[in-house]
């Protein structure tokens, strides 16, 4: 059974720090792009950070640039999403998702798996 399951979300307070994971299984990670992408309340969801399979390409929304990172570890079948000087505009539920299809940076179409979601909360 494919499933991803994220993590580490939470409160923090603005210019803080949290990373989050993305734990998968049920299928080898390492052969799909992976995604976080984020939806705030009332608003579309977004493509936040991606990397393609080979790790090699990565893709950031221009409010996130030089603030958070994407990395994937393909032994422990996990992603992560550092993320640094939060602001209350990231406020969000993140989801995590996987895309087998050729590479199309963060077009969410293009992502066929997802995980529930992990709230993230920068208020003060």
């Amino acid at each position: 059974q494919v499933q991803l399951v994220e993590s580490g979300g939470g409160l923090v307070q603005p210019g803080g720090s949290l990373r989050l994971s993305c734990a998968a299984s049920g299928f080898t990670l390492a052969g799909y792009h992976v995604g976080w992408f984020r939806q705030a309340p009332g608003k579309e969801r977004e493509g936040v950070a991606c990397m393609s399979s080979s790790g090699i390409i990565t893709a950031y929304a221009d409010s996130v640039k030089g603030r958070f990172a994407i990395s994937r570890d393909n032994a422990k079948s996990t992603v992560y999403l550092q993320m640094n000087n939060l602001k209350p505009e990231d406020t969000a539920v993140y989801y995590c998702a996987t895309s087998g299809l050729a590479w199309g940076g963060c077009a969410s179409r293009r992502y066929l798996n997802w995980g529930q979601g992990t709230q993230v909360t920068v208020s003060s």
